[in-house]
């Protein structure tokens, strides 16, 4: 089964490491809130990529599933995009320190895990990037008992270790950053949030209305 495992943690790799809204929110997170808060993050996403990759390896019918509802799905993700940016923006209004006398709230880490895996499950290059794959994740599943547990999880692991990964580089940047550079990240992956958002929208709306 260690092939089929390495499969589904290039699978997971694959998917999480393309930089897009929730890479960025995941950085930003790290700069402003600290390691624990980017890692929620992180496994919010990788938490999403392993539920798909479970779906498709079980052999369910996700392909026809996730184009019939992929509009809806793109409306939500759009409406979060742009609720998270919209408040990242705002909050480069209020300048404060990035230090442990700042630290966010106990339940911070849960809250960020909660909405970046509501983001990614309704994230559009998810959905896109699980379809493409679903005939290598089904064929995987198939090569014996367990085997798409096995890939399931390799799936997730690989998405944690991107995580991990720029989670971990970012925090050695926190450091040198100064309040007034991290106003400007606010504004800056404000501003990229809210365009997303507002884009996945009106891609949305084209269909839907």
């Amino acid at each position: 089964m260690t092939s089929v495992y390495l499969q589904g943690t290039l699978i997971g790799l694959a998917i999480a490491a393309p930089v897009g809204p929730i890479g960025l929110l995941c950085i930003r997170r790290t700069l402003r809130d600290g390691r624990l808060i980017g890692i929620a993050t992180g496994m919010g996403a990788a938490t999403a990529d392993g539920l798909y990759g479970l779906i498709t390896a079980m052999g369910l019918s996700v392909s026809g599933l996730l184009v019939s509802h992929g509009d809806w799905m793109r409306l939500g993700g759009g409406l979060l995009i742009l609720y998270l940016g919209v408040s990242t923006f705002l909050r480069g209004f209020q300048p404060q320190g990035h230090n442990a006398a700042s630290a966010p709230p106990a339940h911070a880490p849960l809250k960020a895990y909660g909405t970046t895996f509501l983001l990614t499950v309704s994230n559009p290059a998810t959905i896109i990037a699980f379809i493409g794959m679903i005939s290598g994740l089904s064929k995987g599943a198939e090569s014996g008992p367990g085997a798409a547990y096995w890939l399931v999880l390799g799936v997730f692991c690989g998405s944690a270790l991107w995580w991990f990964i720029l989670v971990g580089i970012t925090s050695l940047l926190r450091g040198l950053v100064s309040d007034r550079f991290m106003q400007a990240v606010d504004f800056g992956s404000g501003a990229l949030l809210t365009f997303w958002g507002v884009m996945l929208i009106w891609q949305a709306g084209q269909t839907l209305f």
